[in-house]
């Protein structure tokens, strides 16, 4: 064999080991790419699903100076202002300024109920952080088995949908301000979520309210936001869902993953209004500034599912029964971590 024909065959060889290499390389990545899918999947949130998969219907009834516009007065949650045709405001002088009043429910918030930790379905199923060394352990009451126990992670984002699709402009109707899509908070970074004790100190309510006769008595709130709204004074009841408190992600069953996610996304709620972190937006005394109301106004608030199976031709009170809008809406194994849409009901005074 001559010089060239060795040197043939030697680049031959080169050239196929380089190819079954770059083959090998990429099946691998291909495979982690579809690992790291199926442990922290795409909700598909952004794109067509910001049309398709919200229940526009669901904005209704709207009040604008006492008149209702479409919907039913069945879906005004009890706590809310009184229909006026107008309103008194204090602007930045103090000086009042007429304006009418408009209720009506907003698209305003995500929650998403995670397993992974750092995961973010919503945003295309990114992990947020990837060192998970530092999250800690968690902490369960006395007598409360592991083995029936479920724990999911939250991320708390704004979503003012109305205006981020300019859709609804109207700075004294918009709470909090937020012009477009922002995390606002992750449970990652609060200690008191994965340990029951700890969040025992912060909430010392937890005692009386997660009590079994306090508990007990949550069968009245599940009848009724079985029959139509949840019993607003119950503010540590999330209905057929369960208690609120404590105030952690452990769910005591995940026999059935919406519930649990939703009650998970509750008991976000539940906290951060309990921080001041969430606002009273609904009733008279919301007209003109959102006060802070420590405790949650379940009234004030209703879900629709987005991701896995997303809820686009409705939603639901907080402690709805799962069989009446979603105990179908999950997919085992690859579907198992969840967005909500969080509605709210908004009253305000749009000054002239």
């Amino acid at each position: 064999m001559s010089d060239l024909q060795r040197y043939l065959c030697g680049a031959k060889r080169l050239l196929l080991a380089t190819s079954v290499s770059i083959g090998l390389l990429a099946s691998a990545n291909q495979a982690n790419a579809d690992g790291a899918n199926a442990a922290c999947p795409d909700a598909g949130v952004f794109g067509t699903g910001m049309i398709t998969n919200v229940c526009w219907s669901c904005i209704f009834p709207m009040y604008v100076s006492g008149i209702r516009m479409g919907g039913s007065s069945e879906d005004v949650p009890n706590g809310a202002a009184d229909p006026k045709p107008l309103c008194l405001c204090q602007d930045a002088n103090g000086v009042y300024r007429p304006g009418t009043q408009m209720s009506m429910w907003q698209p305003a918030r995500l929650v998403e109920s995670v397993r992974v930790p750092y995961c973010s379905p919503t945003l295309g199923g990114e992990m947020l952080q990837e060192d998970l060394t530092h999250i800690g352990t968690r902490g369960y009451g006395q007598g409360s088995s592991r083995q029936h126990m479920a724990f999911y992670q939250y991320h708390y984002f704004a979503y003012p949908l109305l205006v981020m699709l300019d859709l609804f402009l109207q700075p004294h109707c918009n709470p909090g301000g937020f012009s477009d899509m922002d995390l606002m908070y992750l449970s990652e970074l609060d200690p008191t979520w994965n340990d029951d004790e700890l969040a025992f100190y912060l909430n010392p309510e937890s005692a009386i309210f997660a009590s079994p006769g306090a508990i007990a008595a949550c069968t009245a709130d599940a009848a009724a936001a079985s029959t139509g709204s949840p019993i607003k004074n119950m503010f540590w009841c999330a209905g057929a869902w369960g208690g609120i408190y404590p105030l952690t992600g452990h769910v005591m069953t995940n026999a059935s993953p919406p519930r649990s996610a939703a009650l998970v996304g509750t008991r976000a709620l539940a906290a951060l209004h309990r921080r001041g972190l969430a606002l009273q937006t609904m009733g008279d005394d919301a007209m003109c500034a959102n006060p802070i109301h420590p405790t949650m106004l379940k009234t004030q608030y209703k879900f629709q599912q987005l991701y896995p199976l997303p809820e686009a031709n409705g939603n639901h009170w907080i402690g709805e029964p799962t069989y009446l809008w979603g105990e179908w809406r999950n997919i085992p194994a690859v579907g198992e971590d969840f967005v909500n849409l969080i509605w709210r009901y908004d009253d305000c005074c749009t000054q002239f």
